[in-house]
């Protein structure tokens, strides 16, 4: 099968992208539901345990910087293909691991690797006709977002019946089938970039000049993923406390609350051009400042944390579906190094968004959680209300 720039791509590959996406990016939520899982289990304190979820963030923002440019340089299989091959490595490492340190190391390297998805999203924006791009890069996306909601779920119920490192046993199963899958059907695409590694990571930043938009899309959506992440880096320890008083297991179902934004991602990808990309993050926005008071005022009871889950992922995929297809409409000969300044910004701004809360939980406990989830909200309405695009 050879695949031709803007002339479609077969149904059977979409799909096959999109789960396999959702089975790679899985490997870096799991860890969300197992904190303070790890935390007892490893002996340390509760920002000793959030450095795990920061920690692989940074690894994620690290591969998408320095590896999903390689896309544009060397054939994409043989990316993935060594991808793949490390993360069975490192996944199994955490699961042994006897040490803190040790899981701080690998979780950089499992963050590193699990960059996958990002090589698959280009292929659909590149190769799919103009009428059906925002459609299928939603579609891969929406995939990516179901991977995350499972992820949570799995990890916190495998976790409550057979112990945390088991779901990282089956996390490196899951890579050698994704693996053997992938090499089956993805066809070999040609490199469309000719010169030397330097060159290319100089030619972002070339971009990055060369178009503004590309500045702003990428900064308001990195803000919004750190007020996104703020959230999910406490939640284990606000739901260990009372009134709650439970584990892994019910903070890993109420990631079923995502399924919102996994589906209103292919209905925000079909119609990004209709309504505008920026009325979709003036409405991202609200509806993350919504959650925020919601997790606030109502947060001793399970309406108050659903409500605001649900909230916030629904306005999560308004800000990154419409950015993200944006963003490929300003460079699509560059769509690799395009949704490498998108994401790594993207993560970037989820790293730092998770370091905040923990520290926050740590001097102020949730209340202090919600005031940074809330001024990461306003940063990223403030790009939007402030700018052209």
């Amino acid at each position: 099968m050879i695949l031709k720039e803007n002339a479609g791509i077969p149904a059977h590959l979409l799909w096959t992208l999109a789960v396999i996406a959702g089975v790679s990016v899985a490997n870096l939520y799991y860890n969300q539901p197992l904190l303070d899982l790890m935390r007892l289990d490893f002996g340390v304190s509760e920002f000793q345990a959030n450095l795990i979820a920061m920690i692989t963030q940074v690894g994620y923002a690290l591969g998408l910087l320095f590896i999903i440019p390689l896309g544009d340089l060397y054939h994409r299989k043989r990316i993935i293909e060594i991808n793949f091959f490390v993360l069975v490595l490192s996944l199994l490492a955490i699961a042994v691991a006897t040490d803190i340190r040790i899981v701080w190391g690998t979780s950089l390297l499992t963050g590193i690797c699990s960059v996958v998805p990002q090589i698959f999203i280009p292929i659909a924006a590149q190769f799919s006709t103009p009428a059906t791009k925002g459609r299928n890069v939603g579609l891969v996306i929406s995939g990516l977002l179901t991977g995350i909601l499972a992820s949570r779920v799995v990890s916190g119920l495998v976790a409550d019946f057979w112990g945390w490192r088991t779901m990282y046993y089956a996390a490196a199963v899951l890579m050698v089938f994704s693996f053997l899958v992938v090499m089956r059907v993805l066809p070999d695409i040609a490199p469309t970039f000719s010169g030397r590694y330097v060159d290319l990571m100089k030619s972002i930043l070339s971009l990055l000049k060369k178009y503004p938009p590309l500045r702003i899309y990428a900064g308001r959506a990195g803000f919004a993923f750190g007020s996104f992440l703020s959230l999910w880096a406490c939640l284990a320890f606000r739901m260990a406390q009372e009134p709650f008083c439970v584990g892994s297991d019910v903070v890993g179902l109420l990631g079923l609350c995502g399924v919102a934004g996994a589906l209103s991602a292919s209905i925000v990808g079909r119609y990004v051009k209709q309504v505008g990309v920026k009325r979709f993050n003036f409405l991202g926005c609200a509806l993350f400042l919504a959650s925020w008071l919601l997790l606030f005022f109502a947060q001793d009871t399970y309406a108050g944390m659903i409500g605001g889950i649900l909230l916030i992922d629904i306005g999560m995929q308004c800000i990154q579906i419409s950015n993200q297809t944006s963003m490929f409409e300003v460079a699509p000969q560059a769509a690799n190094r395009v949704n490498t300044i998108f994401m790594t910004t993207y993560f970037i701004g989820g790293s730092v968004g998770t370091l905040l809360a923990g520290s926050a939980w740590a001097l102020a406990q949730w209340s202090g959680v919600v005031c940074v989830g809330i001024l990461l909200a306003l940063a990223s309405l403030s790009v939007t209300a402030f700018t052209k695009y």
